[in-house]
């Protein structure tokens, strides 16, 4: 019986710079899925790759003094290095400066406009630079891009379109007849009300301003549009073509199963691209999926920020499973997860060196020392271990029922509850009483035989999740790794012999002395870049557009009394303070931890902008901004009145 196919694509990373820890999260996430697709009897193709042109890297490599392919090969080779690192999967990694994808795609724009898709006109607006997006000032929020949250250019320039107008209607009845299209369910809406509903404009899809990048080769002074590009990746990587000689690979696996995306280019997804195949009367995607942000603590990672964290920093102090079982563990199914140096120490002592690894090391060194490590059912059973067994047993479909669902964080919660069972099994049955006891040998016996069934049935299921682990394990039980859909409790070969020595698959870390190398190492870094910072006496930055009087007497700002302040927990940037404005007390949380301490900060008279719409931060309610300047290095200082002033004195 022939496999049945399953294809899951990633984002392409954009080839701007080295990959951060939030952006390395999607291509673990889609690995662990088609891994798991894989163990369930699957076909599976997956690919990922890099996105490589635009005015971005034109910008790039020009300050770099390299040429944009250069540029690109370099960022590219270090993604696939970090992919690499991760142990993804993946069956193609493609790049957008590929022959047969540039070939395609020029194809591809080429058809749309001949069938009257695609129309020549002139684009006037504000435009993105770094989401190489044009956008009506209406589109705009709070004057800038409504994708990235940066400023925006006015320009206008000679384009060509793709009708949106023309799909939408067609686009919002597949929609509405396939509720598992977009996924999670509020992203489908977000789409919908946000977009389609209010009405598509035709979507700007080529560009003259710059030169790397596919030109439009029966207009060559054009470049396609970065868009059309990067999201032709999906099926030209399959071998398709535009003729009709397209490769059997494509015929297999297309539609694809699952495009796995962030949630910040859902919509390039899932009304553009959807819009593209049906002009090219090509069948849309079966599901995408727009994944929430792994936060750094206090917000989303940014380089310009300073916030980010590095896979393969992580990976050198925790190791690629431990890094791969934290991320994929602590991201929601719909909100943005946190990472911190503090939680991945947590984990790693809590979850993996506590449940997973003194487990298996105590199993296998019990096995050793009451029995030569020869692990055999004798058969003398009691109640406990029908409690057991029931978990074993109900552990696969479990897991399998929460990854059809793409809730892979409650999949791994599914895995580590059998091996909390199994612990609690060890304080229930206490091994080290019957052995004291010559007659209850053989009840000792059947004890460890169901804890090494129940291990082997956990760490075949974690295969997809943490694969280096899950072999480890099974080698060192000496059982091989099951099926799927056969996986049960007293498949465990009797007579099976162990290994003489356990393996430590997790050493506990002592977090004091580890977040002591971590600060010494940050600040390190931090006074390495203070000192190749060249001295200035005065800081020029760019200016933003000009706004009016009335755009400015929107906001409020007041002098606001500090009452009281404490650390946020498990940040290491937040403080949160109670400030009094008047006589009401506000709740305000700051990214200044590293300029104050909680204790200078009471009693400080404070600039405050009142009215900011209240967000949350690290989990912590912030209902204002407290006002600061910031110099070349990154140094802040509160914004104070000179004079004495009350608190809630109008600032204007």
């Amino acid at each position: 019986m022939a496999k049945k196919p399953y294809y899951l694509t990633t984002a392409i990373a954009y080839t701007s710079g080295k990959p951060h820890i939030g952006n390395t999260y999607e291509v673990v996430l889609a690995d662990a899925i088609v891994r798991y697709k894989r163990n369930q009897g699957y076909d599976v193709r997956f690919q990922t790759g890099t996105d490589e042109h635009g005015q971005k890297i034109e910008l790039k490599a020009e300050e770099a003094g390299i040429t944009p392919k250069e540029f690109v090969d370099n960022v590219s080779s270090e993604i696939k290095r970090i992919w690499d690192l991760m142990n993804t999967s993946y069956d193609r990694f493609i790049r957008t400066t590929d022959e047969d994808h540039e070939k395609q795609v020029q194809k591809i724009f080429k058809k749309l406009y001949e069938q009257g898709d695609i129309y020549k006109g002139h684009y006037e607006g504000m435009y993105c630079t770094p989401c190489e997006s044009f956008f009506t000032p209406s589109q705009l929020v709070d004057g800038k891009c409504p994708d990235c949250g940066r400023e925006c250019q006015p320009a206008k320039e000679e384009a060509y379109f793709l009708k949106l107008s023309k799909y939408q209607d067609r686009l919002i009845e597949h929609i509405n007849t396939h509720p598992e299209f977009i996924q999670p369910e509020s992203r489908k809406n977000e789409m919908m009300n946000n977009f389609l509903l209010p009405g598509l404009q035709d979507l700007c899809v080529s560009r003259t301003s710059f030169k790397w990048g596919i030109p439009v080769d029966f207009d060559p002074g054009h470049i396609v549009y970065v868009w059309v590009d990067a999201l032709s990746n999906y099926i030209t990587g399959l071998g398709y073509d535009q003729d009709g000689n397209s490769d059997e690979m494509f015929d297999k696996f297309w539609p694809a199963d699952l495009h796995l995306i962030g949630k910040d280019i859902l919509r390039f997804h899932t009304i553009y691209w959807p819009i593209m195949l049906m002009a090219l009367g090509l069948p849309l995607p079966k599901q995408v999926f727009g994944h929430p942000w792994l936060l750094q603590g206090d917000g989303k990672m940014s380089k310009s920020k300073g916030n980010v964290l590095y896979a393969d920093d992580l990976v050198d102090e925790f190791g690629v499973d431990a890094v791969r079982y934290f991320v994929l563990h602590e991201m929601p199914f719909e909100n943005d997860g946190v990472i911190t140096w503090e939680l991945m120490v947590e984990r790693m002592n809590s979850d993996l060196a506590n449940t997973l690894g003194n487990l298996v090391n105590r199993t296998i060194s019990m096995s050793n020392k009451y029995f030569d490590g020869v692990v055999k059912d004798a058969g003398v059973s009691e109640p406990v271990d029908d409690e057991l067994k029931a978990v074993i047993n109900a552990a696969p479909g479990k897991v399998t029922e929460k990854m059809d669902k793409l809730r892979v964080a409650d999949a791994i919660t599914e895995i580590f509850t059998l091996f909390k069972r199994c612990n609690k099994y060890i304080d229930e049955t206490m091994p080290w009483a019957l052995a004291k006891e010559e007659e209850k040998k053989s009840r000792l016996a059947t004890v460890l035989y169901n804890l090494m069934d129940g291990i082997r049935v956990g760490a075949t299921l974690l295969d997809s999740f943490m694969p280096e682990t899950s072999e480890k394990i099974l080698a060192q039980i000496n059982a091989p790794k099951g099926e799927l859909e056969t996986l049960k409790a007293g498949d465990y070969p009797n007579d099976t012999k162990v290994v003489e020595k356990p393996e430590i698959l997790f050493a506990r870390i002592d977090e004091e002395e580890f977040m002591k190398k971590i600060h010494e190492k940050e600040a390190a870094q931090a006074a390495e870049t203070e000192k190749a910072a060249a001295p200035e006496d005065v800081i020029d930055i760019e200016a933003k557009p000009e706004i009016t009087f009335d755009d400015f007497t929107k906001m409020q700002f007041q002098v606001g009394e500090i009452i009281a302040c404490e650390e946020v927990k498990k940040s290491r940037k937040l403080l949160c303070s109670q400030v009094r404005i008047g006589s009401e007390v506000k709740q305000i949380v700051s990214g200044i931890k590293a300029h104050y301490s909680a204790e200078e900060m009471v009693g400080k008279k404070v600039m405050v902008l009142v009215n900011l719409k209240p967000a949350k931060l690290a989990g912590v309610l912030s209902e204002g901004m407290l006002l600061c300047a910031e110099d070349a290095e990154g140094n802040l200082a509160l914004l104070t009145p000179e004079k004495p002033m009350p608190a809630g004195a109008e600032i204007c």
